[in-house]
């Protein structure tokens, strides 16, 4: 950095933004063959491209931010500013599934049967595994602030035992909404309701998962010292999509599962 008369990064070429394009390709195709044709072999390749991407542009990211040292403290407000753009992102992402929700929901169609649930749908229990994934994810939303609190206060000891529990538990949260798929009595395919359920609650559980990696990448960086008591985004953004994840749920769980059964 000392060849620079500004604190601002600028970031060299880098071949990972094409190649990460080029996956995303191969995987919505995949997923299209996926579904037409049964066929995995696209998808496999899009996804395996897609992991093999992420792993060495994360791996250039961390170089640059902790070891060379492009992550000043204006660097880091960008970064903030980044991240809450793309969690408002978000957040107006599930707006458009909610508004789906109740646009269909409080004034059902007579192809319905005029009733929510519509005619021949049996909805879950909300009060079984619904209830049980809302208090792991609060759970996972406390532990996750305790690994911060942690970390500002330099107990990395404390915060590597939060932070495993909150990925544990949100590895917990995935295998639940697995099993509840599985053993759901209705499929994407049961009129509208079925549609708006799972691309709602699917897509947060691919958030689950996405924020479950985030933080995996923390828990092994914070094994390596990577993160100090003032010097760890890193850690702070993938806390913040975890908080937004654990909303999200908490609306999903009022809306979909209670309110709509």
């Amino acid at each position: 950095m000392a060849h620079q008369a500004h604190s601002y990064h600028m970031v060299d070429p880098s071949p990972w933004p094409l190649f990460g394009a080029t996956a995303a390709l191969l995987v919505t195709s995949g997923l299209t063959i996926w579904f037409h044709y049964n066929s995995y072999l696209l998808l496999s390749m899009g996804l395996l491209t897609m992991i093999m991407v992420m792993a060495q542009w994360w791996r250039d990211v961390v170089r640059e931010g902790t070891f060379q040292g492009h992550h000043t403290p204006t660097v880091q407000k960008g970064l903030r500013y980044g991240m809450i753009l793309f969690i408002t992102s978000e957040v107006f992402f599930f707006m458009g599934f909610f508004w789906a929700f109740f646009h269909s929901s409080l004034t059902p169609t007579p192809e319905l049967g005029g009733q929510w649930p519509p005619t021949g749908i049996k909805p879950l229990n909300p009060l079984e595994v619904p209830l049980l994934n809302t208090a792991i994810l609060l759970a996972s939303g406390i532990t996750v602030t305790w690994a911060h609190h942690s970390i500002t206060e330099s107990n990395r000891k404390q915060a590597i035992h939060a932070l495993t529990l909150t990925i544990l538990l949100g590895l917990y949260f995935t295998c639940l909404q697995a099993m509840e798929y599985y053993e759901t009595p209705f499929s994407i395919a049961d009129s509208v309701y079925g549609s708006t359920f799972f691309v709602a609650t699917g897509f947060h559980g691919l958030h689950v998962i996405i924020g479950s990696s985030f933080l995996m990448v923390c828990l092994l960086r914070l094994t390596k010292f990577h993160f100090t008591s003032n010097h760890h985004f890193g850690f702070e953004a993938a806390a913040w999509y975890w908080h937004f994840v654990d909303i999200i749920w908490l609306f999903l769980y009022m809306t979909i599962y209670w309110w709509g059964s």
